[in-house]
């Protein structure tokens, strides 16, 4: 809840509750089958107890990484990113060191994300998932707010991203459809066949530059 006279919280997440349900049962599934593969190799040379040692240990730490994975949650709270899960980490975006967007294709699913970064703290927000010519992207509210604090950047590139995002208001505000707006266009750019890859500062300037 938020205090009495602080910032609003605004919330970051792309995913419904059932979709990140879903994502944790495919998850478990895939970590069992994953634990009794690895464990099945281990058997041939170590025999059945360290099979089962291993398979258990694999299955815990992959269930554990993507337990701790659907527990992160994001927000806006005043030019803070705020990300939690385990723990807390804050970035204030205003005053970012490193504004970057991370492209990621996983299966033919990419997701594009602002890559947010000061004082050694780094917060991956995404902004859009897109899959086939559809997708979800972060409402109107958020992507306003977005632009609106980076336009007021100390980092030179914030500019660049805040008419980034509020070009894509504008492609949203026409009607266009997903596969015609800005980022999903800088996601296509991304070459396919990496998982994660970060956009570069010059190709970014020069598509922002060619938008209406």
């Amino acid at each position: 809840m938020t205090e009495p006279g602080s910032p609003e919280r605004i919330p970051l997440n792309l995913t419904e509750q059932s979709s990140a349900r879903r994502r944790g049962c495919v998850a478990l599934g895939v970590a069992v089958v994953f634990g009794a593969a690895v464990g099945g190799l281990v058997g041939l040379l170590a025999g059945q107890t360290a099979a089962l040692v291993t398979a258990a240990v694999v299955i815990v730490l992959l269930t554990l990484l993507s337990w701790v994975s659907g527990r992160r949650t994001l927000w806006i709270e005043g030019d803070l990113i705020v990300a939690k899960a385990l723990g807390r980490k804050t970035v204030d975006l205003r005053h970012a060191e490193r504004i970057e967007l991370l492209v990621t294709d996983i299966r033919g699913t990419r997701t594009i994300g602002l890559l947010v970064a000061r004082a050694g703290k780094t917060i991956n927000l995404s902004l859009a998932v897109y899959s086939g010519t559809g997708g979800r992207e972060l409402g109107i509210l958020v992507l306003r707010k977005l632009a609106d604090i980076l336009a007021g950047s100390d980092n030179t590139s914030g500019l660049v991203f805040s008419e980034l995002l509020v070009a894509q208001l504008r492609a949203e505000a026409k009607g266009e459809a997903a596969a015609d707006r800005p980022l999903y266009r800088l996601a296509s750019l991304a070459p396919s066949g990496r998982l994660a890859q970060r956009l570069k500062p010059e190709a970014i300037t020069r598509f922002v530059a060619t938008l209406d």
